[in-house]
């Protein structure tokens, strides 16, 4: 297993990608704490703030700001913090149409970081009300992207329906099943690139192992985030033909992507910085081990800055993060 070097950015002579995003919008509140509460504890954090959040949002907006023109389709409740939730899409020029509004309240996360970890509680909300049929109705979006991002924070059914549409237009399908629940089933068999942690590689193994139904194309390309250490891209056919790559190399079956070193101030996002900083990668053109270098950076550089959205970088921040393993 070697050490792949670090590119060029992959979007930098390329027209703008593609992406639709099928997935959650959260109002985030943060609680800094100095460790984990134990059971029946009551403890005192010593900062708390609210931040624009959700799986679906925050990649949607990591690729926005990496140069790709974003679609989301989700749901918000009819409340303010849909509005803010939806406003701060729009600002970052995400078309928004397919973000409609329901009668039930927004999706919350409760985000503890202590000094170690980050731990996150979520109430799904308006996020469940998102079905085969609301993804349906944005068909023409997604068979126009050039790559589909999906999480698990919607149900398995309209994952599901935006995957089959993926499919049936040629577009590259990127999962990233995270939590990791009955999406992951309903979603492998048609995905391209799965993103996993090392917990979610783990329950990836243990589904495969039982004979479930979550189970990855043969052609599939599996990267599996490991935090400082970058990341590791598993694959066994040549990405051209998986994946509609310019550069014909084989990608070996597996081979490591090391992460720029940098000082940690709260880890929320940098999942979603790097899936969503893969997507654009993968929807420009490039092989996975080029997208693997760009998604790097840009987990490290989330990982410096607190809250989830605010952490999302821009191509020109990418070009402030250190060397890849220095």
């Amino acid at each position: 297993m070697g050490d792949h070097r670090t590119s060029a950015d992959p979007v930098a002579e390329s027209h703008a990608p593609r992406i639709a995003v099928v997935g959650s919008l959260n109002a985030d509140v943060t609680l800094w704490v100095p460790r984990r509460p134990s059971p029946d504890e009551t403890m005192h954090a010593s900062r708390i703030a609210w931040f624009r959040g959700g799986k679906g949002a925050n990649q949607a907006v990591a690729a926005a700001r990496l140069g790709a023109s974003v679609v989301m389709v989700g749901r918000v409740g009819d409340d303010e913090h849909g509005q803010w939730l939806r406003s701060g899409l729009e600002a970052e020029g995400i078309d928004c149409r397919h973000v409609a509004t329901v009668d039930v309240p927004t999706g919350l996360a409760v985000i503890t970081v202590d000094p170690k970890d980050v731990s996150i509680v979520v109430a799904a909300g308006a996020n469940a009300s998102l079905d085969a049929d609301g993804v349906q109705a944005a068909a023409a979006e997604i068979a126009a992207a050039d790559a589909l991002l999906l999480q698990g924070e919607v149900s398995a059914r309209a994952a599901r329906a935006a995957a089959e549409i993926a499919r049936r237009h040629g577009v590259i399908v990127v999962l990233n099943p995270a939590p990791f629940n009955d999406v992951a089933p309903a979603v492998l068999p048609l995905a391209d690139v799965v993103i996993v942690n090392r917990a979610e590689a783990e329950q990836l193994h243990q589904s495969n192992s039982g004979g479930s139904a979550a189970e990855m194309r043969a052609n599939a390309v599996l990267v599996e985030t490991r935090g400082a250490e970058g990341c590791v891209v598993r694959a066994s056919r040549p990405a051209e033909t998986a994946l509609r790559a310019q550069d014909s190399r084989d990608i070996p079956e597996e081979i490591s992507v090391p992460a720029p070193q940098v000082a940690v101030v709260d880890a929320t996002g940098a999942g979603d910085a790097f899936a969503g900083a893969f997507a654009v990668g993968m929807a420009s053109g490039t092989d996975p081990l080029d997208a693997a270098d760009l998604a790097v950076r840009a987990g490290a550089w989330a990982v410096g800055v607190a809250g989830a959205q605010p952490s999302l970088p821009t191509m020109a921040q990418l070009q402030d993060v250190g060397d890849a393993g220095a």
